[in-house]
C-alpha cells in the first residue's frame, strides 16, 4: 500500500514518530508541498496524508490509484468531498484531539490582557524593579475576571472546555450556540449553574470578553463585522481561536484602533501566513500567537494516534471518523 505524506512537518516537525505509520505500508514523507508538486508526488499514491494541501475536483482526477485521504485536522474543507464521493474515495478527519490545549490558549491570551505579564517580565528583566522607589509597580490596569461576563459563540467540544475554565475562574458564561437550544432544556447537565444560553446580539451586548469557537460557514464568514463590534462593550476583548475567516481583520483593526473594543487576542488570521499588509498585524491592542493553539506536544500526539488509526481502520475495511 503506497502511503505519501503530503505536508507532515506542522505535525510532526522531528518530536513525534512516523513508525505506526510505516506498520501500514510504504510511506513517502514530505514536509511541505506546493499546489505544482501534488500531482507528481502523489500520483501513485493509494492512500493520501494531508493538512493543508488541497484537493480539488480537478486534482483529484488526475489521481487514479487513490482511495483515501486523511486530513491531520479537524476541519476538511480543503478537500472537495463530493468529487472525492464520486470516485468513491474515502475521506476522513480528526475530530476534537486539540479541545484541552485550545481551550488552554483561550485563557493565556485572555490572562495576558489582564496581567499583561510578559511586558512586566521584561521590565524587571530590564532593571526597572532594581530601580523603582516602591516595592511594585504596573504599567497597565490589571484587572481581576472573577465576576467578569464570558461569551462563547459556538458551544461544541471546545465552546464546553472553555466554559467550564470561565466558570472555573467565577466568571458567568454566555453562550450562543446554532442548536438554538435554552438553558432551561441544558440545564439537567450543564457543567455550572454559571452558563446561560442567550442570542448572539445580546450576549455581544452583555459580555466582557467574547471568544469565538462556531465554524467557519457561507453564514459566519466575517460574522465578526463592523456591525457586531459595535455591539461590544468599549471595554470587551475578543479572542479568537476557532477560524480566521470569522472576523472581517478591516473591521477589527478599525475598531481597535478608534477605541471601539478595548483589545483582541488571535490565534487564527483569514491568511496564514499573513501578509504584512494585514491590518491586525499592527492594530492596537492585539495579541497575535502564530495558529499554535492546536499544536501542543499532548495534542500533537493524540492527532497521530488518530491519524494511524484511520489508516488502520481504513486498511481492515471498517472506516472510522468518515466525512466523505
Amino acid at each position: 500500500m503506497n502511503i505519501v505524506v503530503l505536508d507532515g512537518y506542522a505535525m510532526n516537525p522531528g518530536d513525534l514518530s512516523w513508525d505506526p505509520l510505516h506498520a501500514l505500508g510504504a510511506v513517502t514523507l514530505y514536509d511541505r508541498t506546493a499546489a505544482q508538486e501534488i500531482v507528481p508526488r502523489a500520483a501513485n499514491a493509494e492512500i493520501i496524508i494531508t493538512n493543508k494541501v488541497p484537493f480539488t475536483r480537478d486534482t483529484i482526477a488526475q489521481l487514479p490509484r487513490l482511495r483515501y485521504l486523511g486530513v491531520t485536522a479537524t476541519g476538511y474543507n480543503i478537500i472537495d468531498v463530493a468529487a472525492a464521493k464520486e470516485r468513491n474515495i474515502t475521506v476522513t478527519n480528526v475530530p476534537a484531539y486539540s479541545t484541552e490545549s485550545v481551550a488552554q490558549l483561550v485563557f493565556a491570551l485572555v490572562l495576558e490582557f489582564t496581567h499583561r505579564t510578559g511586558h512586566h517580565a521584561d521590565a524587571v528583566r530590564n532593571g526597572r524593579w532594581s530601580t523603582n522607589p516602591d516595592f511594585a509597580f504596573w504599567d497597565f490596569p490589571l484587572t481581576e475576571i472573577s465576576g467578569k461576563t464570558f461569551g462563547i459563540i459556538g458551544y461544541g467540544n471546545i465552546g464546553k472546555a472553555v466554559a467550564k475554565i470561565a466558570s472555573a475562574f467565577g466568571m458567568n458564561v454566555l453562550v450562543s450556540s446554532r442548536s438554538g437550544k435554552t438553558s432551561q432544556v441544558l440545564k439537567t447537565w450543564e457543567v455550572s449553574p454559571n452558563i446561560t444560553f442567550t442570542d448572539t446580539e445580546s450576549l455581544l451586548r452583555r459580555s466582557d470578553i467574547v471568544s469565538l469557537h462556531c465554524p467557519l460557514t457561507p453564514q459566519t464568514d466575517k460574522f465578526i463585522s463592523a456591525s457586531t463590534l459595535e455591539l461590544m462593550k468599549p471595554t470587551a476583548l475578543l479572542i479568537n481561536t476557532g477560524r480566521g475567516g470569522l472576523v472581517d481583520e478591516q473591521a477589527l483593526a478599525d475598531a481597535l484602533n478608534n477605541g471601539r473594543i478595548a483589545g483582541a487576542g488571535l490565534d487564527v488570521l483569514s491568511t496564514e501566513p499573513p501578509s504584512p499588509q494585514n491590518p491586525l498585524l499592527s492594530a492596537k491592542n492585539t495579541i497575535i500567537t502564530p495558529h499554535i493553539a492546536w499544536a501542543s506536544f499532548a495534542a500533537r500526539t493524540r492527532l497521530m494516534d488518530v491519524v494511524v488509526n484511520n489508516v488502520r481502520a481504513f486498511l481492515s475495511g471498517h472506516p472510522v471518523n468518515v466525512v466523505s
